[in-house]
């Protein structure tokens, strides 16, 4: 008989995609760098207590397995047209999930600033901040408020048991929710 997190993954429907065409935007070095980044983050989304918390978290949700089509973890970064970098983006009608890095800029100023533990505790949470709040929008298509408030909850409790792990998982708690506290400490480059 299959465990529940066989029958509810979402890491079957997982795949690192990247638009070719952007390809030609990017130097040898940043490419290098975004495929490393998108491989990385796949892998943190994919591990099993992860995906343990996600199918606990689908099933209190009552958000149903055939709802999740894909989850793309992209390669290149998305820019909206104010400037500021997109997480994430879930189309609700195709049940069709992306996952998108931070620039190398930003995350150069980041590690510089902070080191690199912090930094890949930056990343992992906000991949994985990124897909509980796409998946939450499957569910809330039109209440961001309500999918953020949810999101801050339900990250908060996957890390909880984490925090006794790591003295960092408050101060990322910030950073990803607050993005002021980014600003307030580096000079703010996305």
């Amino acid at each position: 008989m299959p465990t529940l997190a066989e029958i509810y993954s979402v890491s079957k429907k997982m795949k690192i995609t990247v638009h070719t065409e952007k390809l030609g935007e990017f130097s040898q070095k940043h490419v290098g760098f975004y495929m490393k980044y998108a491989s990385f983050v796949f892998r943190t989304l994919r591990r099993p207590s992860f995906q343990k918390f996600l199918c606990w978290m689908l099933r209190k949700e009552n958000i149903e397995e055939p709802m999740i089509r894909d989850v793309h973890v992209r390669v290149f970064p998305f820019q909206r047209k104010n400037g500021n970098g997109l997480a994430g983006n879930c189309s609700t009608n195709e049940g069709k999930i992306q996952i998108f890095p931070k620039t190398l800029k930003f995350c150069q100023k980041l590690r510089q600033k902070f080191g690199k533990d912090k930094f890949i505790l930056y990343v992992r949470s906000r991949a994985r901040a990124a897909l509980i709040h796409e998946l939450l929008h499957l569910k809330y298509a039109n209440d961001e408020e309500k999918v953020r408030e949810l999101t801050k909850e339900y990250f908060a409790v996957f890390t909880q048991n984490r925090s006794t792990q790591n003295s960092h998982v408050s101060s990322i708690y910030n950073m990803i929710f607050k993005p002021e506290a980014i600003k307030n400490t580096i000079e703010y480059v996305d």
